[in-house]
């Protein structure tokens, strides 16, 4: 259903976009009780993530902010200004924020964007793999990475650059999956453990026991 109206959308009113969608403009400043995006001009809810999602999403993110160089910069779920009417909130972005004046942005535009990271949900796996990497190389967005679970429960980072001529995707001619360890020199050299980023690693953070003289231990 649409609505004809011009003025900024409401809590009552975000439903019914108007024909030709909603702006940015007339939604940014909704409180809506859940996350969303902006998708061709129509309010998305985001869906729920799990822990698993969650962890690699941050893991990743850190691993990035380690590795980056100047003038590089990384965000999770920052919205990217792809035209008025499409803000996505990729799981992670590397961007260049030279001449961004951090304190009146509100989404990062999509020429600013180097490398975009989606992390792949069992609900997302359609719009990760298919619809969310296309407006992205449609604006030249250089670099493309798909996180998901294999069959074997591995991490497995699909890797994407861009082709400038049809403004697609095409798997990294070198190393189009990693397993186990991700490498890569582009956006900027990095390698990460992907085993890590996954790995359940509370079992071995318990405390050893510390066995005293009279026979009893206690936690350490």
């Amino acid at each position: 259903m649409t609505t004809p109206q011009r003025g900024p959308a409401t809590e009552d009113t975000w439903m019914f976009p108007p024909a030709d969608g909603w702006t940015f403009d007339q939604v940014k400043d909704l409180e809506l009780p859940f996350d969303w995006e902006l998708v061709d001009g129509v309010i998305v809810a985001r869906g729920q993530t799990n822990v698993w999602h969650n962890e690699v999403r941050d893991g990743i993110a850190d691993a990035l902010k380690a590795a980056r160089v100047s003038p590089y910069r990384v965000l999770t779920e920052q919205c990217v200004m792809v035209d008025d009417r499409n803000t996505p909130k990729p799981d992670a972005i590397v961007y260049d924020p030279r001449n961004l004046n951090f304190f009146e942005a509100e989404c990062i535009p999509v020429a600013k964007v180097a490398l975009a990271v989606e992390v792949v949900s069992p609900g997302s796996r359609q719009d990760d793999r298919v619809h969310k990497p296309a407006p992205f190389a449609a604006h030249r967005v250089p670099y493309y990475w798909r996180m998901e679970l294999d069959r074997d429960q591995k991490l497995a980072v699909h890797e994407y650059w861009l082709n400038a001529d049809t403004l697609t995707y095409f798997p990294a001619p070198s190393h189009p999956v990693h397993h186990d360890k991700l490498g890569t020199e582009l956006p900027f050299p990095i390698e990460i453990d992907l085993d890590a980023l996954v790995r359940l690693t509370w079992p071995y953070a318990l405390p050893k026991p510390v066995h005293r003289l009279d026979g009893h231990s206690h936690q350490a």
